[in-house]
């Protein structure tokens, strides 16, 4: 008997704001702090702490630079951020396509 899909959601993935920040850096490759913080809706403080979690779990990289005399945060996806949210995204499908139409 194979488990139910849900079992392998990853828990630091599927909070929404994580969610969210993966699938942006997925796509974009890197993405800065100001930007992540704009398109999700957030307040400076909350988006810091949901990176830290990220970054933490080994999820992404996050770099400090500046660009004339203003600091700038950069977000990279690692290799391990994007195998969590791949592996989060295909157990998502598999129960989607569980659920009947009707």
């Amino acid at each position: 008997m194979s488990s139910h899909p849900v079992t392998q959601l990853d828990d630091t993935v599927h909070q929404r704001v994580r969610l969210g920040i993966l699938t942006i850096l997925a796509t974009a490759g890197r993405a800065d702090f100001t930007y992540l913080r704009d398109t999700l809706e957030l307040t400076d403080g909350n988006l810091g702490r949901h990176l830290d979690v990220l970054y933490d779990a080994g999820y992404v990289e996050i770099t400090k630079t500046f660009e004339g005399r203003r600091p700038r945060t950069w977000v990279t996806i690692t290799k391990g951020g994007r195998t969590a949210l791949t592996g989060h995204i295909a157990a998502l499908r598999q129960m989607i396509d569980a659920v009947p139409d009707k």
